[in-house]
């Protein structure tokens, strides 16, 4: 394993890394002291838009982690932040599927959103913007199927097929996709892992260069193929979706492999950074 060091700032991911849903994983309180103590910065760049910035807050503080509102980073923020710069808020209007976590963030930059069942052509959303969505329906598949048969374009915050939780690992956001692509033909492009957008826009975030940065996270498709994508180093963890065998299939992977954070944490304590 080549050396932990060289290390000015961290990109978090959290599902199957801090938590299993509402569950979290153990170390997580003395992982976050030690970023502390050591005054390292860092973003939570999760894939999962079905929460707040503000939710997630209190996710974390409910498992004993005091976060600021600028240290996460969702794919629903990412994908506002990413559209905003190409569309104007003020004339483009967006069906969503997800959240508040997909639909906080676009409201919040001045989009318009469009509603359910809402068939007028001169009111069809320009955009189709898909999260992860505990609600999904099928009157909500409709009204996405429709509006992108009439030409909207199609944003998924991230394409993960599955997520990991309390219960065991269940369908992601990428199964929505796949089932809105199966029905028009039309594929999304997306905002989240393993894209390097919302690891571009973290870097930002944290001003700092590339060099200096580590990736954390579950899922070698994703966190760690996109920090490949964007040029940065990443450390896997074996605490969520993907496994060393994994890791040794694929033509690319992780600099560091440990079994979860308790790990990280003894890896940042012990090496110079």
């Amino acid at each position: 394993m080549q050396a932990f060091s060289d290390i000015r700032a961290l990109i978090i991911d959290m599902d199957g890394v801090l938590w299993h849903g509402d569950q979290a994983q153990a170390g997580i309180v003395e992982f976050f002291q030690t970023l502390r103590d050591l005054k390292l910065p860092f973003i939570l760049a999760t894939n999962n838009a079905s929460l707040t910035a503000e939710q997630y807050v209190v996710k974390l503080a409910k498992m004993g982690v005091t976060v600021t509102l600028n240290e996460i980073l969702t794919s629903g923020m990412a994908t506002a932040l990413y559209l905003s710069e190409r569309y104007d808020p003020l004339t483009t209007r967006i069906f969503v599927i997800g959240g508040i976590g997909a639909r906080q963030p676009l409201m919040d930059l001045g989009f318009t959103l469009t509603g359910l069942n809402d068939t007028n052509p001169d009111q069809r959303a320009h955009l189709v913007v898909c999260g992860m969505d505990r609600e999904l329906s099928w009157d909500k598949l409709a009204t996405a199927t429709l509006n992108l048969r009439a030409g909207a374009h199609f944003i998924g915050t991230n394409g993960d097929l599955s997520l990991p939780t309390e219960r065991g690992e269940t369908h992601g956001n990428g199964a929505i996709l796949a089932a809105l692509t199966a029905s028009t033909g039309v594929k999304p492009m997306i905002i989240g892992k393993p894209e390097p957008i919302i690891y571009r826009q973290a870097l930002s975030l944290l001003n700092v260069d590339t060099a200096y940065t580590i990736a954390i996270g579950d899922r070698l498709d994703t966190d760690i193929l996109g920090a490949v994508r964007t040029g940065i180093r990443s450390l896997m963890v074996l605490s969520g979706i993907s496994t060393k065998q994994d890791v040794a299939a694929a033509d690319f992977g992780p600099n560091w492999i440990v079994p979860d954070i308790r790990d990280v944490t003894t890896l940042l304590r012990n090496n110079p950074l």
